[in-house]
C-alpha cells in the first residue's frame, strides 16, 4: 500500500459549514486574509482546505479580552475537505465570488496562523470512500433522493442552481449519504462526524435513521 499523500502549508478556510467530497460550495470573499490566498489558488489551480469551525466565526472579530493578536480565538476540526475552484469572478474591487467543489478528505497534523490571520496546515490525505453499492434495505433512501432531485428538475431549476452536481450516483452508498448530509438541516457537529466516518455504508445507515426519525417520507 503506498504511503498516504501529504500536503504542506495547505491554506485553510475555516467555515461554519462542512464540505463533503463531491459537494458544492459557493463563497463570497472580502477579508484581506483570503483575497490573496483565493487569487493564488485560482491562478495556479491549487486547492485549499475547508474545515468546520469549533470556536470563533467565519469573519475575524476583535477579542473580548486582551489576546496575542487582538482577535477572537479560532479553532476548527482536524478533518476537512480539499476544495477546488471551478468558477471565479470579481464583481467589484475587494470582493471575489467563487464556486468550489469538494474533492478529498484530509487530516491536519499541524497548523499555523500567519500574518493577517491566514491559517496554513500540514495535512495527510485520507482514503476516499470505497464504491459500495446501496443494499436492498437502503434503496428507499436512494430513491427518495432521486425523487427530490427529479422534482427540482421538473420545476425547471437551472442547472447552475441545482444543489447537487451531475452525474447522479444513486447506486453508491457514499455519494447518496453525502448528498443527504448536505441537504438535511443537521447540527454542524453531526455533519462533521458523518463526513469523517471512513465507512460509507455506515454513513448511509445513519442518514436513513435520521430521515426516518424526522418523519421524512422514504
Amino acid at each position: 500500500m503506498p504511503d498516504a499523500l501529504t500536503l504542506t502549508a495547505l491554506p485553510l478556510f475555516p467555515l461554519g459549514t462542512v464540505l463533503y467530497p463531491g459537494g458544492l460550495l459557493p463563497l463570497r470573499i472580502f477579508e484581506v486574509r483570503y483575497l490573496d490566498m483565493i487569487g493564488k489558488c485560482h491562478k495556479t489551480g491549487a486547492p485549499f482546505g475547508v474545515v468546520a469551525l469549533t470556536e470563533g466565526s467565519e469573519v475575524r472579530r476583535p477579542a473580548a479580552a486582551p489576546s496575542g493578536d487582538g482577535f477572537a480565538h479560532e479553532a476548527f476540526n482536524r478533518v476537512g475537505t480539499l476544495a477546488t475552484i471551478t468558477e471565479f469572478s470579481v464583481p467589484q474591487p475587494g470582493l471575489m465570488a467563487i464556486r468550489c467543489v469538494g474533492s478529498h478528505r484530509f487530516e491536519i497534523s499541524s497548523s499555523e496562523k500567519l500574518k493577517y490571520g491566514l491559517w496554513v496546515a500540514n495535512v495527510t490525505r485520507l482514503d476516499d470512500d470505497l464504491a459500495v453499492p446501496v443494499p436492498d434495505d437502503l434503496q428507499k433512501t436512494a430513491r427518495a433522493l432521486g425523487k427530490l432531485l427529479a422534482t427540482l428538475q421538473q420545476r425547471e431549476v437551472p442547472a447552475e442552481q441545482m444543489p447537487v452536481l451531475t452525474p447522479y450516483r444513486l447506486d453508491d452508498c457514499g455519494w447518496v449519504a453525502n448528498r443527504w448530509c448536505e441537504l438535511l438541516p443537521m447540527p454542524l457537529e453531526l455533519k462533521q462526524r458523518l463526513m469523517a466516518l471512513d465507512n460509507p455504508l455506515l454513513r448511509l445507515e445513519l442518514v436513513s435513521d435520521i430521515l426516518e426519525r424526522n418523519g421524512i417520507s422514504l
